[in-house]
């Protein structure tokens, strides 16, 4: 086998005669290709095994690799040949700088995918801005913004068709959006058929947000080589928050569709239940995630990437805030003026999810089932023990 300064050098030499479009894939190979030899962080999580199978490492697996990975810092802080050693392996960074690019690569419609590179904290914020004021100017020409308590009648605002047609059109285009292109990331993964267990195992990673534990149980490294769990408790705070408000929108959707029970609903009611938990986890969630983000070791991640990291974040917490204020003042007058910064907000949100952080998710997801896939198959090069 080849020394790891043979490795590192010829790595190297192939870096430099790149193109600046293949520079991040370049990297990435490189830094595998020292990780091979080495194989010290095998045990941290499913890309150290899933990489042992490789010899090669061409753009397909590139791109899965670096969405198994889970940034969690464990690798960087381990590993001796880190920055400053001469060899500057990075892999969190390295890795980070690949997804966006799978998320690029792989956008619909094809035109789009050049948003992940502006799809930062001021363009968030100003879209939501400019949907809410679109909102409340027309409100303020129609019922006007100030009127009598409609004893928290939605619908007596915006009527529930309006909102049903508008939502339901930006929503679908976001989820036709993101199914198009993980299905066409999924394809170039070359899987094979999912067992029933596969397909449970990664379910299982995906909700329990297993590769966020550090590879020992102790969680990730954040500003130094200390271990904590408060990204993976922030990150669950973030993800079943959200579930729960969808799961709020989802049961008022049947009460009002198939049980002819129609809003607005008790303050006890199943809808507004799920949705105050919800909200109050897209409170903790984004405001932890965002403590951490600005605290975060500089050799983490890819701080190109933080503007977007951001924007995703404050369109969630806004999300939470507004709704929840929206519930307290529900039985106000103020109550038109409250729906319509929190629907701006929302549909800001919804318009930004395929062209943002929000897609990590789903081509993590992927990634964990094609682990989950291949590691039940034979490991032919026998590098490593899964």
């Amino acid at each position: 086998m080849q020394s790891l300064e043979s490795l590192a050098s010829e790595a190297q030499a192939l870096a430099a005669g790149s193109s600046a479009r293949g520079a991040d894939e370049t990297e990435v190979r490189r830094v595998l290709q020292i990780c091979n030899a080495c194989r010290y962080c095998e045990g941290f999580c499913a890309v150290f095994p899933a990489m042992t199978r490789r010899l090669e490492f061409g753009h397909a697996d590139i791109h899965y690799l670096a969405n198994l990975c889970h940034n969690c810092g464990a690798c960087l802080h381990a590993c001796q040949y880190a920055p400053p050693h001469e060899f500057q392996v990075n892999v969190p960074r390295a890795m980070a700088k690949v997804r966006a690019g799978t998320y690029s690569h792989y956008a619909w419609p094809s035109g789009m995918g050049g948003l992940y590179r502006r799809a930062g904290l001021t363009l968030a914020l100003a879209l939501a801005a400019g949907l809410a004021l679109f909102l409340v100017l027309a409100l303020a020409f129609g019922a006007g913004l100030v009127h009598a308590p409609l004893a928290g009648d939605f619908y007596a605002v915006f009527p529930h068709n309006l909102l049903v047609a508008t939502f339901g059109a930006v929503f679908g285009f976001a989820a036709l959006a993101l199914a198009l292109g993980v299905r066409a990331f999924w394809r170039d993964l070359s899987p094979g058929p999912a067992s029933e267990e596969a397909a449970a195992e990664a379910t299982h990673d995906v909700l329990r947000l297993k590769y966020l534990d550090g590879g020992h149980g102790e969680g990730c490294n954040e500003t130094d080589d200390a271990f904590t769990p408060w990204r993976r408790r922030f990150h669950h705070l973030t993800f079943y928050g959200f579930l729960l408000c969808f799961a709020s929108t989802s049961v008022a959707t049947l009460y009002h569709y198939l049980l002819g029970r129609h809003a607005p609903y008790a303050l006890d009611s199943l809808p507004v239940l799920l949705g105050t938990a919800g909200g109050i986890g897209l409170l903790a969630g984004p405001a932890g995630l965002l403590w951490l983000n600005l605290r975060r070791h500089p050799l983490h991640g890819d701080p190109a990437q933080h503007p977007m990291d951001r924007g995703f974040i404050a369109l969630l917490f806004l999300t939470s805030v507004t709704g929840l204020a929206l519930m307290i003042w529900r039985d106000t007058g103020a109550m038109g003026l409250m729906l319509a910064v929190h629907l701006g907000v929302v549909m800001a949100l919804f318009a930004t999810l395929p062209y943002g952080k929000f897609a990590h998710g789903v081509y993590r997801c992927a990634a964990l089932l094609k682990w989950a896939i291949e590691r039940r198959q034979p490991n032919n090069l026998q590098l490593g023990a899964d």
